[in-house]
């Protein structure tokens, strides 16, 4: 299964590099696909590129889901003593 994320711009060392932001952790992606991209803007990201700008809305709320995702898998875990 593949899986593309939100991620936040937060620098930008050149015109084809982004640095972003996964929940802390701080990825170098190639920007080579899209255009325009700023630092804040938010980026789905997948397998080291960014593929396209996402609005911040969409991403915040994707984001939080994928929050919630790991909260109910944590719960769960508890639950049945399995570690993930």
């Amino acid at each position: 299964m593949c899986l593309a994320i939100p991620a936040r711009v937060v620098e930008m060392p050149d015109a084809d590099t982004a640095i972003v932001d996964l929940g802390g952790v701080r990825k170098d992606v190639s920007l080579a696909l899209i255009e325009d991209v700023a630092v804040g803007d938010y980026v789905i990201v997948h397998v080291g590129f960014a593929l396209n700008k996402l609005n911040p809305e969409e991403a915040e709320k994707t984001l939080a889901l994928f929050a919630e995702m790991g909260h109910l898998v944590a719960a769960q875990d508890d639950l049945t003593g399995n570690a993930a």
